[in-house]
């Protein structure tokens, strides 16, 4: 059986190539793919000017997007985000940095980055923690996790 593809798709008003730009930035092993443009076919139905960027393939740890400039119809909210599983401290300080400038701190891990796009940047070691077969461990974890905003993992060990 063959190996469906599948991306996610980021609709921005006109920041595509901005955002995508962004992100590679962040990520070691983040790339832009492709972009393509707008032409005057469609133009009654999209609106957008011959020659202006329509989307941007890109890639970071080899999860594929796409980032739309569709317009200002649709804004991002915080019912879908993107988790950054990470390995270390060093890691998850890394992308709290850049993806909280200009965005804002959430709850456990989560954030906001300056486009909209809701993240949770969290160690892989969380859900091993949180599933402790001695619940009071569990317990622990989950109290300090929930006070958290940017998580700390020495703090979740010693829980």
């Amino acid at each position: 059986m063959n190996t469906q593809e599948m991306k996610l798709h980021l609709w921005f008003d006109n920041q595509a190539e901005e955002a995508a730009e962004f992100y590679t930035s962040i990520f070691k092993r983040g790339r832009i793919l492709q972009i393509s443009y707008y032409n005057k076919e469609g133009q009654d139905i999209h609106g957008q000017p011959e020659g202006k960027i329509m989307t941007v393939d890109f890639t970071l740890n080899d999860m594929h997007f796409t980032a739309l400039n569709g317009g200002p119809e649709f804004k991002f909210n915080e019912a879908i985000s993107i988790l950054v599983h990470c390995d270390t401290q060093e890691e998850i300080d890394h992308y709290w940095e850049k993806l909280t400038a200009e965005g804002s701190a959430g709850p456990c891990g989560w954030l906001t980055d300056k486009f909209g796009i809701s993240w949770q940047i969290a160690p892989k070691a969380l859900s091993k923690l949180l599933s402790e077969s001695a619940q009071d461990k569990a317990e622990r974890v989950t109290a300090a996790f929930m006070k958290m905003k940017k998580i700390d993992i020495q703090k979740l060990k010693e829980a």
